[in-house]
């Protein structure tokens, strides 16, 4: 078991079960909400892509908008893709209940084969089924949201993070991990749980 997985050690405030997506508040850039980008989605037949490079955030954003999404009436489908994934690991075609009310949500759009989305994209029109996409690029559906890092937002979720902890990861910390890590907050996070359990057991 990965240490960041252990369950053990309560006192991390960087442990994964407390980062993973969804464990905290999404923080949507100034006059967005959860509720804005699901009337975008309604505005768009519920088609639309969140952009933004690998570890700012577009996990956690699908996180907060699914139950959004649910709440405005919809059904919510996700999939997770991880590095080289080409195909879809289900089959939509048999998948049950699959209707219009449907909004498939997918995670790392991106690794699919061309030909794949392609199919996806003409399957879900065709359906009239609602498709809700991250990608670090575009890929030809509406923009939704665009996520980014920076370093005040590293600086906020580490607050977030270390409330009612013991603050044992600086200012100065935060700035020089997310600059080594190059704005990747995950893996920011990753580190600073390390540098949070050295300090910790010392």
């Amino acid at each position: 078991m990965n240490e960041r997985d252990e369950p053990a050690t309560p006192e991390n405030p960087f442990s994964s079960r407390r980062v993973r997506p969804g464990a905290l508040p999404f923080l949507f850039a100034p006059g967005e909400t959860a509720w804005a980008l699901v009337d975008r989605l309604r505005r768009n037949a519920w088609r639309g892509q969140v952009i933004g490079p690998h570890g700012s955030g577009k996990s956690a954003l699908l996180a907060a908008l699914a139950p959004a999404i649910e709440r405005a009436g919809r059904r919510v489908l996700p999939v997770e893709l991880h590095d080289g994934q080409r195909r879809l690991p289900l089959d939509l075609r048999r998948t049950a209940r699959l209707d219009t009310s449907t909004v498939v949500i997918i995670d790392g759009y991106e690794q699919l084969g061309r030909w794949v989305r392609f199919r996806l994209r003409r399957f879900c029109r065709r359906r009239r089924v609602g498709l809700v996409v991250t990608a670090h690029v575009p890929v030809g559906l509406p923009e939704l949201y665009r996520t980014t890092a920076n370093l005040p937002l590293a600086r906020q979720i580490v607050q977030q993070l270390q409330r009612d902890y013991p603050s044992y990861i600086t200012r100065e910390d935060v700035a020089e991990r997310f600059s080594r890590h190059r704005s990747d907050l995950r893996e920011m996070l990753f580190d600073l749980y390390d540098l949070y359990e050295q300090r910790r057991l010392a």
